[in-house]
């Protein structure tokens, strides 16, 4: 059956799809999925049962292969072969169908991320065991352990698109108990109708799912309504999209919840439009209302369990005008918990920080939780500080510059129970002391703090009861590679000079570049300091290097000098109906244009001409010395993206009195160039002028190579550059 002329179609294709895949998964942030292509994407949730049946089927039949019995057995091998080769193949569509899916609105969050990268990870692990299954050393260790690691990847993958399809716990929801919720206690909002819209309809309106930009996971975004506008309008059901929705045929595309889908109950429907009938409260309990209330009398029937309750606290919640008046431009105040009268704290500007600021906090020191000092130049002394927040449990030092002395200050904090100080410079000796005066403390995170291994393994010895989090130690056997770095200036265009910002998010690092053209090493190549002034247009190369990781891959950054920038700009000719971008200010607003020129409108910063010359006229209110005009362009052959067949240059002093300065043709594509975004233009005798015109013909006729042959380019620019 391998050897069989269909195997080797399929094999062919399973190779191709590699390609494939991977391309939109690079470029899946640059993606627009057009109309027709989205019924394609939609297909998902239902191709997907298919890999997972044959898969699933599959690893059985591969987990006994080797049995004495079955591996004389020709037809089982062959069958089990093509189950595997089928499956990795329809895994594969169903991921393609899956990177389109997610481009319609509403999806994101983590369990998108986890059921993307664990459906890759299960195509790219089928189509491993379907080539080394054949393998000489391949034997039945090889074969049970790849067929459980396969189904339980299988399991994962399922279990999180079943949170975006359903919601999330959709498995293990039926055992979830919750105690329940007394009447004298019960909230109409929080523990009937709440309930009901997390088993009806949160599957679809959740934080990783926003149908219709629509959120129902909590009041206040229940309250705001999504796309369509406000979900109610209290004390008219009628009117309400809530109850509209619901009472429409089960046929109709707007009804709500979807065909599919577990739809309302009659008493369900009947209490929302109770509930919203009465106001739509969300605070009132049902002991509030009349005895004889039909909401009242149907709640009770409808009463049942409630969630566990958070965590209870015994003191009083703090003023709102208070918390309004410490909240500022370098400190947050939120409340931890709905409902709820204590306090998180979070530090953010960096430059902001003083020790005195936390004393600030001490009007609500009783109600402050959680703080987080993260990344602050936080001093050991600053410590004595922390502990007049007498409730606090979790405290965040990360990255900032305490060591184990500083913590002595925390000894005798009764309710810290989780202490982060991940990034800081620690020592061994004298840590643990430090750690165990802090009498309840159940979780250390300790991670890139200057512990080795063995530091963390005896720490956790004799810290008896604290969970010990010591994050990844790399012994040099299993290196990791370094992102590639990143440029920190909000533009890379510059009149005359510009400082370039060049830097990378993990310490330490070693940043090298070029500007020739060359690729950085880690040996001869430029070291970035923080000096490099650029005074003309600059492409820069680095990488990131750092001892015990691999250096990163070549980050390039293109920086733009544009001396003069036109009081005004006014276009005598119309742009392509699909890239308007921001009309004549598009050339000179300081905003780059993507590689992706189908990008969304509020995104996409090329301007274009497929029909018609591009004609730009710029005015200076003084006369100016210009010597040069250069274009940014796309050029994308594929897509008959191509330079302009000529540009022309015209000046003048006085309105209208036009000169031709200079007229430049770029050099044409040839077949199979790659997708760039380069710079064009010409030099020119200095001349004294006021007004500048820029002509830009498309080409006319597109190369005999290109699939449109002879039809007109398009020609796109999004920044132009007088010098």
């Amino acid at each position: 059956m391998k050897n069989s002329k269909l195997t080797g179609i399929l094999e062919q294709v399973l190779l191709a799809s590699f390609f494939f895949v991977g391309f939109l998964l690079v470029f899946e942030s640059e993606l627009k999925i057009p109309l027709f292509l989205q019924p394609f994407g939609r297909l998902h949730t239902l191709l997907l049962h298919f890999p997972i049946v044959l898969l699933l089927l599959a690893m059985f039949m591969e987990f006994f292969r080797f049995q004495a019995s079955l591996q004389e057995n020709k037809t089982y091998l062959q069958i089990t072969q093509l189950l595997i080769l089928v499956g990795a193949l329809s895994s594969g569509i169903t991921v393609m169908m899956g990177i389109f899916l997610a481009k319609e609105p509403g999806y994101g969050g983590g369990n998108l991320f986890w059921h993307r990268w664990l459906g890759v990870g299960t195509y790219l692990f089928a189509s491993l065991i379907y080539w080394i299954r054949s393998r000489s050393w391949y034997q039945v260790t090889w074969a049970k352990c790849m067929s459980i690691s396969m189904a339980l990847m299988l399991v994962l993958v399922g279990h999180f698109g079943g949170n975006l399809t359903h919601g999330g716990n959709f498995v293990l929801e039926p055992l979830m108990k919750s105690q329940t919720v007394p009447l004298e206690e019960a909230v109409v909002f929080q523990d009937l109708v709440q309930p009901i819209l997390e088993k009806k309809c949160v599957a679809c309106h959740n934080p990783d799912k926003i149908k219709g930009e629509l959120l129902l996971t909590d009041a206040k975004s229940i309250a705001k309504g999504g796309k369509t506008g406000p979900l109610f309008v209290a004390g008219k059901p009628e009117l309400s999209l809530l109850i509209q929705r619901a009472h429409l045929s089960i046929d109709d595309k707007k009804h709500m919840p979807p065909i599919g889908k577990p739809q309302l109950s009659d008493d369900e429907l009947q209490l929302l439009s109770w509930w919203v009938k009465e106001k739509a409260s969300f605070t009132k309990k049902v002991v509030d209302l009349a005895s004889t209330d039909s909401l009242r009398i149907l709640s009770t029937k409808l009463l049942a369990s409630s969630g566990p309750k958070e965590e209870e606290f015994d003191f009083q919640e703090a003023d709102e005008k208070t918390i309004q008046k410490l909240s500022n431009e370098y400190r947050t105040i939120m409340l931890f918990a709905k409902d709820s009268p204590a306090l998180s704290v979070n530090f953010f500007n960096k430059a902001q920080y003083k020790a005195p600021k936390l004393e600030e906090l001490k009007e609500i020191k009783q109600q402050i939780v959680t703080l987080s000092l993260a990344k602050m130049p936080v001093q050991n002394a600053d410590l004595a500080f922390v502990k007049i927040f007498e409730h606090l449990h979790t405290l965040n030092l990360n990255f900032t510059d305490i060591s184990e002395v500083g913590l002595k200050e925390l000894a005798g904090m009764k309710e810290l129970m989780v202490l982060s100080i991940s990034g800081t410079k620690l020592k061994a000796a004298g840590l643990a002391s430090a750690l165990k005066a802090i009498p309840n403390l159940k979780k250390v995170y300790v991670w890139d703090a200057g512990l080795s291994r063995e530091d963390i393994q005896i720490l956790q010895k004799q810290l008896k009861g604290i969970q010990v989090v010591g994050g990844f130690q790399d012994d040099g056997s299993n290196p990791l590679k370094l992102n590639p770095p990143q440029v920190k200036n909000p533009s890379t265009i510059f009149d005359e000079y510009i400082d370039a910002q060049l830097g990378h998010p993990i310490k330490g690092v070693e940043i090298r570049y070029t500007t020739d053209g060359s690729i950085p090493d880690s040996a001869k190549s430029s070291i970035f300091a923080g000096n490099l002034r650029l005074n003309q247009n600059t492409s820069i190369r680095a990488r990131a290097f750092k001892p015990g990781w691999i250096g990163s891959e070549e980050a390039i950054f293109d920086f733009y000098r544009g001396h003069f920038r036109p009081d005004s700009a006014v276009l005598l000719t119309p742009l392509n109906r699909v890239h308007q971008a921001a009309g004549a200010k598009t050339f000179f607003d300081g905003r780059l244009g993507s590689f992706n020129a189908n990008s969304p409108a509020w995104a996409n910063n090329w301007a274009g001409v497929r029909n018609n010359d591009l004609v730009l006229v710029t005015m200076f209110k003084q006369a100016i010395t210009l010597s040069s005009v250069e274009l940014r362009i796309m050029v994308e052959t594929q897509t008959g993206i191509f330079p302009p067949e000529s540009v022309e240059v015209w000046g003048a002093t006085i309105e209208n009195q036009w000169k031709l300065m200079a007229k430049f043709k770029p050099a044409i594509p040839k077949e199979n160039f790659p997708h760039t975004l380069p710079l064009i233009g010409t030099r020119f005798k200095p001349s004294t002028v006021k007004y500048i015109k820029i002509v830009a013909k498309p080409l006319e006729k597109i190369p005999g190579w290109h699939p449109s042959k002879d039809k007109r380019a398009l020609f796109l620019v999004d920044e132009m550059f007088f010098n």
